[in-house]
């Protein structure tokens, strides 16, 4: 069995973040059979990602700070992060892990009823809000803080989130098909369009799952190292990305600026 430390993780789910990404990014221009290539490699993405999180909460001398930080770059990237997904989608991911390190917080704090009606209180607000996987985000990482047996931890969240995601796309394909096939509705597809992408998008999503089943293989080679540092790796990476992606995607004509008012 490969080994791999949190370093080569980390790397592989900036990676993957990336290529994903170029999908919304490029859209566009890019062929149905390359966006289903793509795709699936945002799935290694928040599955490595919420583990480390959790790993991070659990580790971390100062919790406050360590959300200040993800509010800083969550912020910063806020205009690029608009540019590539455009005006439907809201908060990006990094207002999701803030609420998610919230929620740990509280439930190692309160008593577990109050605590499961504010999980579901926040995840109506995320929902609202358009927090960047809203509700599956905190799903995901509440699992790897409840599950105590380590080799189900690391595998169980990244398939439920999988499965999830592919529930979430099927939902939004048959919703759009039935919208686009009954006269009258063009208004609302148009809209379910402008907030969750294309057909061609929603259809190339689909293969989501395949990528969160090779984090779960990932995740379970994980050999408890690691590896080099990299505390601002992923806090420069994740902005970095989006304006190099939105710029290209200026340059080439492909980005809608009315989200700005332009």
């Amino acid at each position: 069995m490969f080994q791999l430390d949190a370093y080569k993780l980390k790397w592989i789910a900036i990676i993957g973040m990336t290529i994903n990404h170029v999908v919304f990014a490029w859209e566009a221009i890019l062929p149905l059979p390359l966006m289903f290539v793509l795709y699936p490699f945002g799935g290694l993405t928040f599955p490595i990602l919420a583990y480390f999180v959790v790993e991070g909460y659990r580790h971390t001398s100062n919790l406050a700070k360590y959300m200040l930080r993800l509010l800083i770059f969550g912020v910063i990237s806020m205009p690029f992060h608009i540019l590539v997904f455009g005006g439907g989608l809201g908060l990006n991911i990094l207002f999701t892990i803030i609420l998610s390190l919230f929620l740990l917080m509280l439930y190692d704090k309160i008593n577990k009823v109050l605590f499961w009606l504010i999980f579901v209180v926040l995840n109506v607000i995320m929902l609202l809000f358009a927090f960047d996987w809203f509700i599956i985000g905190p799903i995901v990482v509440m699992l790897y803080h409840i599950i105590r047996n380590e080799n189900a931890r690391r595998i169980v969240p990244p398939i439920v989130m999988g499965v999830l995601s592919l529930g979430l796309s099927l939902f939004g394909i048959w919703g759009m098909s039935m919208m686009q096939a009954v006269p009258g509705m063009e208004a609302d597809a148009a809209a379910l369009e402008a907030s969750f992408g294309s057909m061609e998008l929603m259809m190339s999503s689909t293969t989501f799952i395949i990528g969160c089943f090779a984090a779960a293989l990932l995740l379970k080679g994980f050999n408890g190292e690691r590896g080099k540092r990299m505390k601002w790796l992923f806090y420069i990476s994740y902005p970095l990305h989006l304006i190099v992606l939105s710029g290209v995607a200026l340059a080439l004509g492909l980005i809608d600026l009315s989200a700005f008012g332009i």
